[in-house]
């Protein structure tokens, strides 16, 4: 399941684009745009910035812009750096966990089409196709 973070995270990225002047976007403006709480965007917004989706400033005319143009970015990328991976069982989400029956599962094959599909989906998908 996708939860908030990564819905607002989308959210905040179109916001960015469709309100990208060349100049820094506060917070407040993009909350109050999108009906979230800045407190709440706050933390998405420090997360994004880290995981290199945007530019923060802060101070006077400080805020946010996205560091790239929207259509450069795909919404598998902002979905897995806000959530993590998408995979659907732990046996295909970390390269770290070795599931003992990997050999002898028979619904493995589903898992890994599955995690295909999710993955062609959201990685064909740029914030630039979202954009009003």
């Amino acid at each position: 399941m996708i939860s908030t973070k990564g819905r607002y995270a989308i959210r905040v990225m179109i916001d960015l684009a469709e309100n990208d002047t060349g100049s820094y976007i506060p917070l407040k403006d993009i909350a109050d745009r999108q009906g979230i709480s800045k407190k709440y965007l706050e933390i998405i917004a420090k997360e994004m910035v880290a995981g290199g989706l945007i530019t923060g400033a802060s101070g006077k005319g400080g805020g946010y812009m996205l560091n790239r143009k929207p259509e450069e970015y795909n919404i598998g990328e902002i979905l897995e750096i806000m959530e993590g991976p998408l995979s659907a069982v732990m046996c295909l989400a970390s390269d770290k966990f070795e599931c003992p029956r990997k050999t002898s599962c028979q619904t493995l094959p589903m898992w890994e089409e599955y995690d295909r599909m999710v993955h062609d989906f959201f990685y064909g998908k740029r914030l630039s196709d979202l954009l009003a």
